[in-house]
């Protein structure tokens, strides 16, 4: 893919610095994230039009700490620092930084100056810092202070270099996202060109380049990921690609019917259905064990799978997203495979070169790509969902039964959800079945003993920490009555208020 000068986005430990990536792309700006410990020399090696430097939990004075190579300032390219990145960047250029014991967190009043990145007056930001920078570099203009920090902004407009000492990629920082763009539009002079038109152009171009005349194939999950890669490979190269969907009967009511009927016809995709659902469900007969029930789903699969893929294919398409590169360490996109992504190994004479057309993208560039394909928005919306799907959602053994009446509890949890025009709000609605629990009820004048179901909506940007969502106690009072109005053998319904961490988002 012919990519963009990238801005690059370097990471001294801080937890908003795939944030920080993000929103340089909302500006339509290209951006990656590289680790502190790159070489300016390897930095520069990339040709960035910009360069931010992140927050991070270290002091700059102490031992150890990472530190800004000065040499990066003499080399031309516009700097943004941020937090930690701005008080490096204070040191490296002869200003001050110092533990003052002011220290600030939370909403912070900052006093600001007219300057290339915003107005005068008096604003809230979002602060997260004991140290500060008590005296700017020569040569710079400070453009904020605040009550801990003296120093809460500077500015050298004419060698392309700025910094603050808050957090501008926030949502608690109003106006934060202008700041940015400001930065990149008027000091670093970047044009905003990162569109979901040119990305398709470029990815059409390389996966073209890559597969030549190859047989490709990709595994379809109903998710997200998996639907929008395989419309991608299917613009560039038609026909060659096959679809394999493996239909385990462990998914939601009406997704297989949702990747057969609605995918096919909006994509025109070429797609060979597995039913295996028996086979997976012969498997899990007796097993309690949430690992093993894993172990159990992914070995399945690529049976069924495997059975599947076409003896010429050459190519296996691959829904790896940008946060799984940065997590892995950067990634080097490996051309042998020997395990899926959602669910479990494939074998390792299972050779297959690896294509991976959003290995670039955010889930919420994936999304507006999904609907620039032409997606179903009821599919490029949908909420994550675990490859073992509601195997790990029954607390127990995996039977028919079971999954009938989870299905049926899940389904209404879900009409509901949309109905109050909630969908895009959380970010998942595990609905849970504890199989193995019952409790005492009364139904119908009478005494039942059935199961409970328990409601798990969460809010979260990346799934890497969470919160339950404040959901309205009608909507919830809807749900609970008619799951227990027309499910069977569920007699009381919960919901699960707990934060991740200290929870996850599955209960298995």
């Amino acid at each position: 893919m012919t990519m963009p000068r990238p801005v690059l986005v370097v990471d001294f430990g801080a937890q908003y610095a795939q944030l920080i990536a993000r929103r340089v792309r909302e500006a339509r700006v290209y951006s990656e994230i590289v680790p502190h410990s790159m070489s300016i020399d390897e930095m520069l090696a990339r040709n960035p039009a910009a360069i931010i430097l992140s927050g991070g939990p270290s002091s700059v004075y102490e031992a150890g700490a990472p530190q800004v190579d000065a040499k990066l300032f003499d080399a031309g390219v516009p700097v943004f620092g941020i937090c930690y990145g701005f008080q490096a960047m204070a040191q490296a250029l002869g200003g001050t930084v110092a533990h003052t014991g002011s220290r600030e967190f939370g909403g912070t009043p900052v006093l600001l100056s007219a300057s290339a990145l915003f107005g005068a007056g008096e604003q809230n930001v979002w602060m997260s810092h004991g140290d500060c920078v008590t005296a700017a570099p020569a040569g710079f203009t400070v453009t904020a202070s605040s009550g801990g920090a003296p120093v809460a902004a500077f500015e050298n407009v004419a060698q392309g270099l700025a910094g603050v000492q808050f957090h501008p990629e926030v949502k608690h920082t109003p106006g934060g996202q202008t700041m940015l763009e400001r930065f990149l539009y008027e000091i670093a002079k970047i044009e905003p060109t990162w569109t979901m038109g040119n990305i398709i152009d470029d990815a059409v171009e390389a996966i073209r380049s890559q597969v030549g005349s190859g047989a490709v194939v990709c595994g379809l999950s109903g998710g997200v990921d998996s639907a929008v890669a395989a419309a991608l490979v299917h613009r560039a190269v038609g026909d060659q690609l096959t679809c394999v969907f493996v239909d385990h009967g462990l998914l939601r009511a009406g997704e297989a019917e949702q990747v057969e009927r609605d995918y096919v016809a909006a994509t025109g995709i070429k797609l060979k259905v597995v039913d295996a659902s028996g086979r997976f469900l012969s498997a899990l007969a007796g097993v309690t064990d949430p690992e093993q029930k894993r172990k159990i789903i992914g070995r399945e699969f690529i049976r069924a799978f495997e059975a599947a893929v076409p003896s010429d294919t050459r190519f296996l398409v691959q829904g790896t997203l940008y946060p799984d590169v940065v997590e892995s360490g950067g990634g080097t996109g490996t051309a042998n495979i020997k395990s899926h992504h959602n669910v479990g190994g494939l074998p390792d004479d299972m050779q297959f070169q690896l294509v991976e057309p959003l290995r670039t993208l955010f889930k919420d560039e994936v999304r507006a790509l999904g609907v620039e394909l032409g997606l179903p928005e009821a599919m490029v919306y949908r909420h994550p969902f675990p490859g073992p799907g509601l195997a790990i959602r029954i607390i127990g053994e995996v039977t028919a039964s079971r999954l009938e009446v989870l299905r049926a509890a899940d389904l209404i949890a879900r009409e509901e959800l949309t109905a109050s025009g909630l969908d895009r709000d959380v970010w998942q609605f595990p609905v849970v079945l504890l199989a193995d629990v019952r409790s005492v009820g009364v139904q119908g004048d009478g005494r039942t003993y059935g199961h409970p179901i328990v409601l798990r909506p969460v809010s979260s940007e990346d799934a890497m920490t969470a919160d339950w969502s404040r959901l309205p106690y009608e909507l919830i009072a809807r749900i609970s009555t008619r799951i227990t109005n027309e499910v069977r053998d569920v007699n009381r319904v919960v919901l699960d208020v707990t934060s991740k961490p200290p929870g996850t988002i599955e209960w298995e």
